[in-house]
């Protein structure tokens, strides 16, 4: 049990750890933690389309229903937005996923999806790590039922129903990644009228050999095909499609920034609201905002918090700059699935380029990037520490105008730039963003990051 950890999206691990000895005391955590807060519907237990993750998923169902809970099981390896969403959809107890979204093969994970289907908080995390334990089964006679069900189909009409744009006259090549998004995110661009092109859309429980995680060195083939076939728009998700890469004719990959300021501002056109982003996310998106007479609230790294941010301020769209998303209307939950349509829902409201070159002329052009430097998950507390003792007063020769102690040290500068040191919550490293007006900019911003953090750690 000393090996199950849940960071900041519940517990992953290499498959020399992540046995299935650990993944059922697991499920007994979280049937004590749902029998003890007085939960008694039904649980969904999603798994992804690692090799491992039916297996996984079915010794949970079973460790859950021995537990007296009835369990659903989708028919299919399934995203994980369509996991939340049927948790609201269903009025489900909650759900475990087994998947590590993006992380290389010899992973996987598993995480806890609370009632309402936002991602837990700390308090939810911590009761379910309180309770490991062995599992203990009731008689046969007493165990659920194990059913499984449809969680495509529910998805599907909701984003229709929230989106409901005519793609008809749209072409969109579509990159799975070899992940849970086949099948899924293409079928519902092309229910909407759209004409899809499809990119790795069978199932590769090894994705290729690569980590399933759309940045923009792994989607070269996405902005090939794009020419090839002149489409209006390439769109990619992530392993278990809770995230969403994005590709444009002129821009080619695009920074998941300009994303959530492109469609924030397509949003805009028709409702209102306020933006929640976290500390490491641009403020072109404040500019939006603030031209439109709207706020936005500012959150730590993580998409929790993004969740609890939308649900206390009501917020039009939350998101964060590693490509998670959700809007007003929807679970909030992170889901790359529906945000691909919306993206296309944009495209064909205004070509997406044009949108962007648009916003850059009104709030002014923004390059943002990010380095991590190594540092062992138990000296990263030390080095936030020692960080504050060591602050300068002015970076790459700008004068620090304030300092935001959210998640690790944000440094905002007299001309609007920033750079933020923080821990990260997954990896043994410190991440350095930085963002500016240019290329340049940013670069020296990051590489005077790095020497604040390198003698530190």
């Amino acid at each position: 049990m000393d090996e199950i950890s849940f960071g900041t999206d519940g517990w992953r691990a290499t498959l020399d750890t992540f046995t299935d000895d650990r993944v059922r005391v697991v499920g007994q955590a979280v049937a004590d933690y749902l029998a003890d807060e007085g939960f008694t519907a039904p649980v969904l237990v999603g798994y992804d389309a690692r090799e491992t993750s039916p297996g996984f998923a079915e010794s949970l169902a079973e460790v859950v229903a021995g537990n007296g809970f009835d369990v659903l099981l989708p028919e299919r390896d399934c995203p994980t937005p369509l996991v939340a969403y049927a948790i609201a959809d269903r009025g489900l107890s909650g759900a475990l996923m087994v998947t590590a979204s993006h992380n290389p093969p010899e992973y996987n994970g598993v995480k806890f999806i609370p009632s309402d289907g936002a991602p837990a908080l700390p308090d939810v995390t911590d009761a379910v790590a309180e309770r490991l334990a062995e599992p203990d089964l009731l008689p046969e006679s007493e165990r659920g039922t194990i059913e499984r069900v449809d969680v495509v189909s529910p998805h599907a009409d909701h984003a229709m129903d929230l989106v409901g744009d005519d793609l008809s006259d749209l072409t969109v090549v579509y990159d799975a990644m070899h992940g849970s998004g086949r099948g899924v995110t293409d079928a519902l661009l092309e229910a909407a009228g759209a004409e899809v092109v499809r990119l790795r859309c069978e199932r590769d429980a090894d994705f290729g050999g690569i980590s399933p995680e759309p940045s923009a060195e792994n989607l070269g083939g996405l902005a090939e095909a794009m020419a090839e076939h002149d489409a209006d728009l390439g769109v990619a998700n992530d392993g278990d499609a809770d995230r969403i890469g994005i590709a444009t004719p002129d821009r080619g990959v695009l920074d998941e920034n300009l994303f959530f300021a492109a469609v924030y501002d397509y949003l805009l056109e028709s409702d209102s609201g306020p933006a929640i982003r976290t500390v490491s996310t641009t403020f072109l998106i404040d500019r939006i905002a603030e031209a439109h007479g709207e706020e936005v609230f500012e959150t730590a790294v993580g998409f929790k918090w993004v969740a609890d941010g939308m649900r206390e301020h009501d917020a039009l769209m939350g998101g964060e700059e590693s490509g998670g998303f959700s809007v007003r209307g929807h679970v909030r939950e992170k889901d790359g699935v529906l945000m691909g349509l919306l993206a296309a829902a944009a495209t064909a409201e205004e070509d997406f380029d044009a949108r962007l070159d648009r916003i850059e002329a009104e709030h002014g052009d923004i390059v943002a990037d990010k380095i991590s430097v190594a540092c062992p998950d138990a000296e990263k507390a030390r080095v936030i520490d020692d960080l504050e003792d060591v602050l300068p007063e002015t970076v790459a020769g700008r004068d620090i105008a304030k300092v935001v102690t959210l998640d690790g040290f944000k440094l905002l500068l007299d001309d609007g730039s920033w750079l933020l040191v923080r821990p990260s919550g997954t990896e043994p490293k410190m991440r350095v963003y930085a963002e500016a007006g240019s290329e340049d900019a940013v670069s020296t911003l990051l590489e005077a990051g790095r020497e604040l953090v390198e003698p530190l750690v």
